[in-house]
C-alpha cells in the first residue's frame, strides 16, 4: 500500500514536470489570479491544470496551454507551490518567439490562523511568499513576492481577500489587491467571481473582473470555467479559462 501511495505521488510529480517543460502564468486558486487561505494537507499533492485557455490583448490572440500549479502539502500548515504556464502567440510579430513559458514561480504558503477553511471557527488567515522565476523566451529577471490572504465562509457565500507586494522581474515595485466571491460551498456547481487591481511602478494600472463556475465532480476532482475581462492601461484584455483540479494523497 505504501509503494502504491508513493507511486501515485511520483506520477503526479512527473506529470507536473512534463507539462512545465513542454516547448512551446501565474494563476493561484483556479480559475482566479487570487487565492484562498488554505493549504494542501501534509503529504497531499494538488494539481491545478489549465489545458485550454485563450486570451486576446487588443488585437493579439494568445493560446494558454497548459497552465499548471502544483501544491505539495507540508507539515505545520504549509505547502510548496510551483507554477508556470505555456503561451503560444497566434498573431506573432516579426522576431517574436512562437511560444514561451511564463509566470513561473516557487512559493511557500502558510496558514497563520486556522479558521473556517480548516473546520475551525472564524476567518482563516494565511501568507504566501516566494520567488518569481525567469521566463523561457520572455522576461529573464527574477523577483520576489509576499502576500496576505483572509478567507471567510458562511452557508451562503465564501469571500477571499488578497493583498500582495512584489519586486517584479523587471525590478520594479508592484501592488496587487484582489477579492474572490463564491456561491454556497455545499452546491455541486457554485457560481464564482473575482475582481483585482494591480499597479507596477512605471507600468499602466491593470483592473480585472472574472465570472465563472466551479463543478465539484467528486472528492478530489473539480472542473472550472472562467470568463475574464480586464484593462491594462488603454488595452482591453479578454480571456477564457477552462481547467480542473486533482488531489492525490
Amino acid at each position: 500500500m505504501l509503494q502504491i501511495e508513493w507511486l501515485t505521488k511520483l506520477t503526479a510529480l512527473c506529470a507536473l514536470g512534463v507539462l512545465l517543460l513542454v516547448p512551446g502564468p501565474a494563476l493561484a486558486l483556479r480559475p482566479y489570479d487570487s487565492t484562498d487561505a488554505d493549504v494542501a494537507k501534509e503529504g497531499e499533492i494538488e494539481l491545478e491544470l489549465g489545458p485550454v485557455g485563450r486570451r486576446r490583448e487588443g488585437s493579439k490572440r494568445i493560446e494558454v496551454a497548459p497552465a499548471v500549479i502544483g501544491n505539495f502539502g507540508l507539515a505545520a500548515d504549509r505547502e510548496l507551490v510551483i507554477q508556470g504556464q505555456r503561451e503560444v502567440a497566434l498573431d506573432r510579430e516579426p522576431g517574436e518567439p512562437r511560444s514561451a513559458i511564463v509566470d513561473n514561480g516557487v512559493f511557500i504558503k502558510q496558514v497563520l490562523r486556522q479558521g473556517v477553511l480548516q473546520d475551525a471557527s472564524g476567518p482563516s488567515i494565511a501568507t504566501e511568499y516566494g520567488l518569481l522565476l525567469p521566463s523561457v523566451h520572455g522576461d529573464k529577471g527574477t523577483g520576489l513576492s509576499v502576500a496576505g490572504i483572509l478567507s471567510q465562509r458562511t452557508e451562503a457565500v465564501s469571500v477571499h481577500l488578497n493583498a500582495a507586494l512584489a519586486w517584479t522581474r523587471e525590478h520594479e515595485p508592484d501592488l496587487f489587491l484582489g477579492a474572490i466571491l463564491e456561491g454556497p460551498y455545499s452546491w455541486a456547481v457554485r457560481p464564482v467571481a473575482e475582481v483585482f487591481g494591480e499597479q507596477a511602478s512605471g507600468s499602466p494600472r491593470i483592473t480585472s473582473g472574472l465570472v465563472g463556475a466551479i463543478w465539484r465532480c467528486r472528492e478530489g476532482l473539480s472542473f472550472d470555467v472562467g470568463i475574464r475581462r480586464a484593462h491594462d492601461g488603454n488595452e482591453t484584455i479578454r480571456e477564457l479559462r477552462l481547467g480542473l483540479t486533482l488531489t492525490f494523497g
